[in-house]
């Protein structure tokens, strides 16, 4: 999970990187004078991130926004509460986002972005970056991959892969499932492994519920203990505006 790492780097003072990739779309947005902004919110029993608890199991409400330019570059900013150990004083995550979205053929298309999570107010520096990459089939099948040479705010690469696919019943109701696959080895010494499988019900615009099923594998109870990873069910209402 995000912020089992306490290695010995130290705090750095800097203009947020989120700050200056809003900055710079904006100015994009402007410039091409049709920028589109959308944003989400949501309230979920439990915040899982790679098949394990960024809260301790309990409740968040995570709320973002996105700010799309003409030629598919977009920035967006995404928070949450989050509940980390007490020591550390880590009690919100905010991620900024810098990327580009678009199609490459009649039913393939790409997202690659650079993505930073910050924790605000902590007592040891838990910041850091990962470069992602999305392709995706007829929008429904999924394929993702992200590498970071900093991992959970370590000094270790990390690299992480998932695939995933959602099935559509009828026009309110979906199956989504999900697995991956993270190589920690420079960070852990060991890597792991996780699924999900949610059930998704669009009530009436905009509002969504969402009911997941999360599964580790045994190296993730060796990396994060078995009160953040193993299996455990995750409630979700969200909304998109």
């Amino acid at each position: 999970m995000k912020h089992t790492i306490f290695r010995a780097r130290e705090v750095r003072t800097y203009l947020p990187f989120g700050v200056l990739a809003m900055v710079g779309l904006l100015s994009l947005g402007g410039h091409a004078g049709a920028a589109e902004l959308s944003g989400s919110a949501a309230l979920t029993s439990d915040y899982v991130w790679r098949g394990t608890t960024q809260t301790q199991g309990d409740a968040a409400v995570q709320a973002g926004f996105k700010l799309a330019g003409d030629f598919g570059f977009y920035g967006s900013v995404w928070g949450s509460n989050v509940e980390f150990a007490p020591d550390i004083h880590a009690s919100s995550e905010l991620d900024f986002t810098v990327g580009w979205a678009g199609n490459l053929a009649e039913h393939w298309a790409l997202d690659v972005n650079v993505l930073r999570y910050q924790y605000p107010s902590t007592t040891v520096d838990l910041d850091w970056a990962e470069l992602n990459g999305t392709l995706t089939y007829a929008g429904n099948y999924w394929l993702s991959l992200g590498y970071s040479p900093e991992a959970l705010g370590s000094d270790d690469a990390g690299v992480y892969t998932q695939i995933g696919a959602r099935f559509p019943v009828n026009d309110a109701f979906r199956i989504e499932a999900a697995a991956g696959h993270y190589w920690l080895d420079e960070v852990y010494d060991r890597s792991y492994s996780h699924a999900q499988l949610s059930a998704v019900w669009a009530v009436a615009a905009p509002l969504e519920l969402r009911l997941t099923a999360h599964a580790t594998d045994s190296n993730a109870e060796t990396i994060f203990g078995d009160d953040f990873a193993g299996d455990r069910i995750e409630a979700a209402v969200q909304a998109s505006f």
